[in-house]
């Protein structure tokens, strides 16, 4: 069940602009990257199921993010399909996150209160999650989409929409920039920021450093932002 409100977990991804996403079959690995972001200033973090018995990883997250990092927003990721975002939802998923839309998976989530960003490709897509309940759009894959004109181009007719892109931020505050002037909501980051290598090197540091560097970046862009 999850321990966060839906509302709670939209404000949290507004404010913080940054949801960092990952994926390890460790546990103890994993949970060395949660700390780690969660002391980079992050209250987010996207786990998706990319490897077999994923969700127990998962579960186990969840119980000791709990006791040892409680103000985290735990979420899961890469979810196709409602069996799976049920398997995630018993096993306290705050917000459930896919690459593509999936009309049950957004019944399910809306029953259960909980946030359901899923990923959109084009104006209709985002229309019909949207008539779904979903308040938060992930924009994917972000770069072979059109970048920020496509965020433009989607913004012009519809300035209700909120876009999270994926798959197409770069660990650069001119990146960062870009998107943020563009009017996104938020930036979802997986590879450029908690990269294979960070990971296989064990440096946390570094993963620590990169997050309050992106949420630095996204706050004052926020502020150079026109209108903000």
């Amino acid at each position: 069940m999850a321990r966060f409100r839906r509302m709670e977990v939209l404000q949290a991804t507004y404010a913080a602009g940054l949801v960092p996403i990952f994926y390890h079959p460790d546990p103890e690995v994993a949970m060395r990257v949660a700390a780690a972001c969660v002391e980079g200033g992050s209250s987010i973090l996207e786990f998706t199921h990319r490897g077999d018995r994923a969700h127990l990883v998962f579960t186990e997250m969840t119980s000791r993010c709990e006791k040892s990092h409680p103000g985290l927003i735990l979420g899961a990721g890469s979810i196709g399909d409602p069996h799976t975002a049920a398997l995630y939802l018993a096993t306290g998923a705050n917000f459930v996150v896919a690459p593509h839309f999936n009309s049950d998976v957004a019944r399910l989530c809306n029953r259960r209160k909980v946030a359901y960003i899923p990923g959109c490709g084009s104006a209709t897509e985002i229309a019909a999650a949207e008539e779904m309940g979903c308040e938060i759009i992930k924009l994917f894959p972000a770069d072979a989409l059109g970048g920020t004109k496509f965020v433009k181009a989607v913004l012009g007719p519809c300035p209700w929409t909120t876009l999270m892109p994926t798959g197409g931020v770069d660990l650069t505050e001119e990146s960062v920039r870009e998107w943020i002037s563009s009017g996104v909501g938020a930036l979802g980051m997986g590879a450029k920021l908690l990269s294979k290598e960070v990971l296989a090197r064990g440096d946390y540091a570094e993963i620590t450093r990169r997050v309050r560097q992106l949420l630095g970046w996204i706050r004052a862009a926020r502020v150079e932002k026109p209108g903000a």
